[in-house]
């Protein structure tokens, strides 16, 4: 298996997709403001788990994957479901005091299931997939749990790499395809979806079932 290939292409993949939706935001409302900066941050995550993926540090990778899709899911639930006080609370200057309110936001299960009240179907079909087959092992990363463990005593088999590549490969897509959203360009997510089907070698097929155990 060639992973140094594999990581060229990944590479080339987010450069594209950056280029694609390089455009001015719709307008200057804040919840567009804030959608594109988590959108912005959730594929910044995403460059920072695939360079730790290319070092061989999966377990680390794997914690910043999180908050990747994170990052993705607070920028859909920020542009459809957050109300207008829960914008509020993360457009505000940063103190003990509004660090404290912004705790009070809904956690990541909470607003996937708001967003299937008010966003559309194709936007949390991806989450709530992504959720069922990755969320358990993710958070076993993230708190030090049997997956890490195990893993890090044993070594990572080479597809679990390649699976975990294209899951940050795939959120990255997702973070665009947002991202797009944000600027009011017509068949934009078009344009994002056919600069990705040149990258098939580091993306999931719609029809291949993702890794159940990371």
């Amino acid at each position: 298996m060639d992973f140094d290939n594999l990581f060229e292409q990944s590479n080339a993949l987010t450069h594209d997709m950056v280029k694609v939706i390089d455009r001015p935001l719709f307008d200057d409302s804040q919840r567009i403001h804030v959608s594109d900066l988590l959108c912005s941050l959730s594929m910044e995550h995403g460059d920072s788990a695939r360079a730790l993926l290319h070092t061989g540090l999966l377990p680390s990778a794997l914690v910043i994957h999180r908050a990747q899709f994170e990052a993705v899911v607070r920028a859909i639930w920020t542009l459809y479901a957050a109300t207008d006080g829960q914008l509020a609370k993360l457009v505000t200057e940063l103190t003990l005091d509004t660090e404290r309110a912004a705790k009070n936001l809904p956690n990541v299960s909470v607003m996937v299931e708001e967003l299937g009240k008010k966003a559309p179907p194709n936007a949390v079909t991806p989450l709530r997939e992504f959720m069922a087959y990755n969320w358990k092992a993710l958070n076993s990363y993230t708190h030090a749990g049997i997956h890490p463990l195990r893993r890090h005593q044993d070594g990572y088999p080479m597809q679990l790499v390649v699976d975990a590549l294209m899951n940050v490969n795939g959120m990255f897509v997702l973070a665009a395809m947002q991202a797009s959203i944000l600027t009011g360009v017509p068949n934009l997510q078009r344009k994002v979806l056919d600069a990705a089907a040149h990258y098939p070698m580091v993306l999931r097929s719609a029809d291949s079932t993702p890794d159940k155990s990371p």
